[in-house]
């Protein structure tokens, strides 16, 4: 019997188990209650072993990743790591029909949980995002002998004329973001790497995002991370912007995608 969302359009009122993420306990705990598809709904503990889904009963359908839907994931998570120390975050929007599937997924990821829990016990992300100020790129720009005599090559010409000058001038401005990322890289990420148990340079979102940093750290490490980063902000805050956010759960250090449709 498929265990998962499948699209079928009179299940859609059905009640099933909405899961939120795992956590390591033999006792079965309640994470009281949250808003969730129009209703107040209690958060529970679904079991295997020493292992538990933090679970909520909510329709069988597919949930579509809406700002409010992601949000009320996240906040349960949240809730659930301000008292537990091993917390395996699970994807957004996976609902099973019963209980009974719910405790057969449980059982078919021991194992992975079993090694994970030992790795995630006491550790939470933290996120970093550095973007440069426009001023100070422009600047940074205008420093640049090589970029402004392109530019100026570029200005000079017709749109035609100009073509393969434009296409050098894109790989010229490629270069000089590269090296203030390779700067930032240097000056920024790497005090923070030293400071954590694992961590990653993400890929940066539009041109004025120089780092998108995260960063697995122990709880006990957290006031000299959050002293770090605050050094690094006075050294840097005339030139870039940061963007602090967390604890979170590992998300970025964790990928437990459930595939609904292939727990049958």
């Amino acid at each position: 019997m498929q265990k998962g969302v499948g699209g079928v359009e009179d299940m859609a009122e059905e009640l099933g188990i909405y899961v939120f993420c795992c956590i390591q306990t033999n006792e079965e705990k309640s994470f009281g209650t949250i808003e969730f598809e129009g209703e107040e709904r209690s958060i529970f503990t679904i079991h295997y072993k020493d292992a538990a889904m933090v679970a909520t009963e909510a329709p069988v359908k597919i949930y579509t990743p809406k700002k409010d839907h992601l949000m009320t994931h996240q906040n349960v998570i949240s809730r659930v790591m301000e008292s537990e120390s091993s917390v395996v975050p699970i994807s957004f929007g996976n609902v099973f029909q019963t209980r009974e599937d719910t405790e057969v997924l449980l059982e078919n990821l021991y194992p992975q949980l079993a090694r994970l829990f030992p790795e995630v016990e006491n550790k939470i992300e933290i996120g970093l995002k550095v973007v440069g100020k426009k001023e100070w790129l422009e600047d940074e720009v205008n420093k640049n002998n090589k970029v402004m005599k392109q530019k100026e090559t570029v200005s000079s010409k017709s749109e035609d004329a100009g073509y393969f000058d434009r296409i050098k001038l894109g790989e010229m401005a490629q270069d000089f973001f590269n090296n203030l990322k390779t700067e930032i890289e240097k000056d920024i990420h790497t005090p923070l790497v030293r400071l954590s148990e694992s961590s990653k340079s993400n890929e940066t979102v539009g041109e004025k995002m120089l780092l998108n940093g995260a960063y697995l750290i122990d709880r006990g490490n957290e006031q000299a991370f959050d002293e770090k980063v605050n050094e690094l902000h006075e050294r840097w805050k005339d030139r870039v912007e940061f963007k602090y956010t967390g604890p979170w759960p590992a998300y970025n250090f964790i990928n437990i995608k459930l595939k609904v449709e292939e727990t049958s």
